[in-house]
């Protein structure tokens, strides 16, 4: 078994190149594995071994865990297949997830054009790209109530609902006990179509309840898909109003009615609505740290950066200021404080 070497003596730049150094050569020793699966798998080597299949094989030989185990035998089946899909895997392309996933819609006539366009992309992405090569139709509108004495993560979550954002018939009663999710769901169906399933605690599945109750003058069977975008598009305009101070039509202001702005001892950290709307357009709500590898793709937890600091006399200004995620913002606040 080779030695681990400590990397505790590296400096930044060393355990930065030898991380990446091992994420290569992890890639390369994942598409060598997954030549041998193919291989082994094609001459049913896995029967001598005493296991009636090559997950069998792959779980308790190889000791691989089962989540694990399916993706390497799906990648390597679809590389036996299409090869090119080990240099792809070996040079950084596509995930074994992403192989997984496309797997099914691969042939000799269009694998090539689906591997370029799922190069480099997110789970999320390619489970888009499917969608549109498969679109599913959508699922019925259901909610049901989960059995009773199941162990929740919060034992508030006492509902589940499987929404999806296409009228159905009304729900009358309750169907048959579900066993317990304790996620939420989002899956695409086809290009513009998502699957939703999400539990609810007993107080929000009241709160949907007596929305559809409210709703139904106006439809009929109170889809949940209709009360849950109708709900979004109320919670996203009162944040952005909040948030970025992002209204219909802004104030215009005069000389006369211009309020000046608060004193530093008073509010810091103050940031006029006019700028917060300027900077969140300019850096297009999302974190504008560029680092070595490009800029941040974050666009969740960001806040209003002063890009130097307010207690050093920067201002509150839009050129001072500049969108960052919560983590940059605090790496950059512990930057400028070595400086």
């Amino acid at each position: 078994m080779r030695d681990l070497t400590p990397v505790d003596h590296l400096s930044d730049r060393e355990l930065l190149d030898a991380t990446e150094r091992a994420a290569t050569e992890e890639r390369h020793l994942t598409a060598e594995l997954l030549a041998l699966l193919a291989e082994l798998d094609a001459r049913r080597l896995y029967l001598g071994q005493s296991c009636a299949s090559l997950f069998t094989y792959c779980t308790q030989a190889l000791h691989f865990s089962e989540h694990a185990a399916y993706h390497r035998i799906e990648a390597a089946r679809a590389a036996r297949q299409f090869p090119v899909i080990l240099d792809m895997l070996a040079e950084g392309a596509v995930t074994l997830t992403t192989v997984t996933l496309l797997r099914p819609h691969l042939t000799r006539q269009n694998h090539s054009a689906l591997l370029d366009a799922a190069r480099h992309k997110s789970k999320r992405e390619v489970e888009q790209q499917v969608a549109c090569l498969a679109p599913r139709s959508d699922e019925r509108t259901v909610v049901r109530k989960l059995a009773t004495g199941v162990q929740l993560a919060s034992p508030a979550l006492a509902a589940s609902a499987s929404l999806t954002s296409h009228p159905a018939p009304p729900v009358t009663g309750l169907l048959p006990e579900l066993p317990a999710r304790a996620c939420a769901t989002v899956a695409p169906l086809s290009p513009e179509r998502y699957l939703l399933k999400v539990t609810l605690s007993a107080e929000t599945h009241a709160k949907l309840r007596r929305a559809q109750d409210l709703i139904r003058h106006t439809i009929p069977n109170g889809d949940p898909a209709v009360v849950i975008d109708r709900a979004l598009t109320l919670l996203v305009g009162e944040l952005e109003r909040t948030k970025v101070a992002k209204i219909a039509r802004p104030a215009r202001t005069t000389k006369s009615s211009r309020r000046p702005l608060p004193k530093a001892s008073s509010s810091a950290r103050y940031v006029p609505a006019s700028i917060r709307r300027t900077v969140w357009a300019r850096d297009e709500g999302r974190c504008a740290f560029v680092g070595a590898r490009g800029r941040c793709t974050e666009t969740g937890h960001l806040e209003f950066h002063h890009l130097i600091p307010f207690a050093d006399g920067g201002r509150t200004s839009i050129e001072n200021l500049a969108l960052r995620c919560r983590a940059h913002n605090a790496h950059e606040a512990r930057l400028w404080s070595a400086v």
